[in-house]
């Protein structure tokens, strides 16, 4: 059996409270409904989890392997695998976020990590996303995105209308585990409103394709606080 279940959670640094500081509790949802998407996720029981996130390119990160928030004022490293704190500082942030989500729960499974490059063109994404679905008898995917950065004035993009009609398009294809709508999803409109999770999205997209079965999509948080879309959501094999 190919994969079984995937959790889509957000990346963005605020979400660990160190680096929060003060503002800790304005995520506080965020990081609940992040968690909760998680137990969920380790509920399927799975034989390995796959954190994924965009990088500097595509490819697969073994552990031992470390991520670090020291650009963010913290000076604090994150490991892949708590159980093996050494290694490289070479996880891309959003594989330092998921691997932080992830050390906050009990793990039995094997864990890997995962980079797509953000400019992935459509066969990359497609052939990570089948050794994605091939790698372990059960696996188990955290796909680390965040969406459009041009929600409002304040946003890091700026305002731009198309943001919000794209989001939302997001947040349907992720409560309806529309795999195709992903799949559709423009790299270059994407590229223009900042989107971050477009091509971990599409991973997930074609690995639960290639899965095959029915899938059931639920989203748990949609929300722009910064000016930056966030979506936490799961997929389970129906």
């Amino acid at each position: 059996m190919p994969l079984v279940a995937a959790a889509v959670c957000p990346h963005p640094p605020l979400l660990v409270p160190e680096v929060a500081g003060t503002a800790a509790g304005e995520l506080d949802d965020l990081r609940a409904a992040c968690d909760a998407a998680v137990t969920r996720l380790l509920a399927s029981e799975p034989d390995c989890v796959v954190v994924l996130g965009a990088g500097p390119e595509t490819g697969w990160i073994i552990p031992p392997a470390l991520g670090t928030l020291r650009p963010f004022g913290v000076d604090r490293t994150v490991p892949l695998v708590p159980a093996l704190p050494d290694g490289p500082a070479v996880l891309p942030l959003s594989v330092t976020v998921g691997a932080w989500l992830l050390g906050r729960h009990r793990v039995g499974a094997r864990v890997v990590g995962a980079q797509v490059s953000p400019d992935a063109p459509a066969d990359e994404v497609a052939e990570l996303a089948r050794q994605v679905d091939g790698y372990r008898p059960r696996v188990a995917l955290l796909a680390m995105g965040d969406g459009s950065a041009c929600r409002g004035e304040k946003s890091p993009g700026y305002h731009d209308p198309r943001a919000e009609p794209y989001d939302r398009g997001v947040a349907r294809a992720l409560a309806d585990a529309d795999a195709g709508a992903l799949l559709g999803l423009d790299p270059g409109l994407s590229a223009e409103l900042r989107v971050a999770g477009r091509a971990p999205w599409q991973v997930l997209a074609g690995a639960a394709r290639a899965a095959g079965g029915a899938w059931r999509g639920e989203l748990s948080y949609h929300a722009a606080p910064y000016g930056v879309a966030y979506f936490v959501a799961g997929w389970e094999l129906g």
